[in-house]
């Protein structure tokens, strides 16, 4: 047998440190992807996925109508309905094939733009709004629906997500615990605790990275000088690279993690590879920091499109079905309209509450100060 034919056979070759590697490993695609942007099933050798039409059918449906919740949560943002709003433009297959990966009893922490990944826990979407508007701390009860409250502190869900996994894992739970976070994020000390502690107690969690390149104005490069899943091989778990616009992909890859945590093998790092297509926030000017040309690359990608590509290629679904989605989705932006311009104001006063569990002299210094600012107000209007 020659060298070559070696080779052509998988033989192992060695590394740079002396290790071996064989020539199938070296020769996968860095990226996993189950769905081009052209529409086309593609097969991957670690990853397989049969869905039935029904199920690309749902998976279609929940990002056609969280991009539409999305959308309109922008609107009232800018109509002044919204004091600020994290769209999730772009990310849709990210969040619903992970989100539809997951078990009912498994637990997400998500950050501040996990909308669609609530959608997929059953969380109400103007449930959503809340926070944003300044009426509540978040509109949902986290032990519900096995979703955290919004957090917006970067990157401390991830030690939150590792210290619940240790709880699971210590109660004999086969429950996956999940921890969202974004490319930005992962420079943050508490990832790298959460990575550190995760690994040496055997944590069943997911740290799923939506790497949209951009952490604000600060492209990935200069968050990483390695693809970020790689951060994995450091801390001694596996990390893997998924097409973040491919919800097939998404869905596929998360399923296998969730397996791999249950099963006690410890935690590991899914990077979606994925792009944010509209502003970081709604006080974000991406204009100022990224190319037209870079935009409409990725726009080219857009992961309804390709979805859409798929079920029309394929002949999973006809006008009469793209039109009653369309009708739903508008029923849903009416109705996200509708909930959050009768949304109640708080009490303004509820701020000092819930601080210290008895009172407090500085927290009732503070209170009657505030009382009189407001007051002031009132005696304003009445001497005009």
């Amino acid at each position: 047998m020659t060298a070559e034919t070696s080779t052509a056979r998988g033989a192992s070759r060695r590394t740079s440190n002396g290790r071996k590697r064989s020539t199938r490993a070296r020769n996968r695609p860095e990226m996993v992807q189950l769905l081009t942007p052209e529409g086309e099933r593609v097969e991957h050798p670690d990853y397989a996925l049969d869905p039935t039409p029904e199920e690309l059918r749902g998976l279609y449906r929940d990002m056609v109508l969280t991009r539409r919740f999305d959308a309109e949560a922008t609107t009232l943002q800018r109509q002044g309905e919204l004091g600020l709003w994290p769209s999730e433009l772009g990310q849709e297959a990210a969040q619903i094939g992970s989100g539809r990966a997951l078990r009912e009893d498994d637990y997400v922490f998500p950050t501040y733009r996990e909308h669609g990944v609530a959608w997929c826990r059953g969380v109400d979407p103007t449930s959503l709004l809340g926070m944003f508007r300044g009426v509540n701390h978040g509109g949902w009860d986290p032990n519900e629906h096995n979703f955290h409250l919004y957090t917006i502190v970067i990157g401390s869900q991830t030690l939150h997500a590792t210290g619940y996994a240790m709880g699971v894992a210590k109660d004999g739970a086969d429950a996956a615990v999940v921890a969202y976070f974004g490319d930005g994020a992962s420079s943050q000390g508490d990832v790298a605790e959460a990575f550190t502690f995760a690994a040496v107690y055997n944590a069943p969690v997911i740290f799923f990275c939506q790497n949209n390149q951009w952490a604000i104005s600060e492209p990935t490069e200069r968050q990483s000088r390695v693809p970020i899943y790689q951060r994995a091989q450091g801390y001694g778990f596996p990390g893997v690279r998924v097409d973040g616009n491919d919800v097939l992909a998404v869905l596929a890859v998360t399923r296998a993690a969730t397996e791999h945590v249950r099963t006690g093998q410890g935690p590991m790092l899914v990077e979606a590879f994925t792009y944010r297509m509209g502003a970081h926030t709604t006080n974000d000017d991406p204009t100022r920091y990224r190319d037209k040309e870079e935009l409409e690359a990725w726009e080219a990608k857009d992961p309804l499109l390709r979805m859409r590509r798929l079920l029309e290629q394929e002949k999973l679904a006809d006008d009469d079905y793209f039109a009653e989605l369309e009708r739903e989705s508008d029923a849903l932006a009416r109705r996200v309209r509708e909930t959050i311009r009768t949304m109640p104001d708080p009490d303004s006063m509820s701020i000092f509450e819930n601080v210290y569990a008895d009172g407090h002299a500085l927290v009732d210094e503070e209170r009657a100060q505030y009382a009189a600012y407001l007051a002031s107000f009132a005696d304003h209007e009445e001497g005009r």
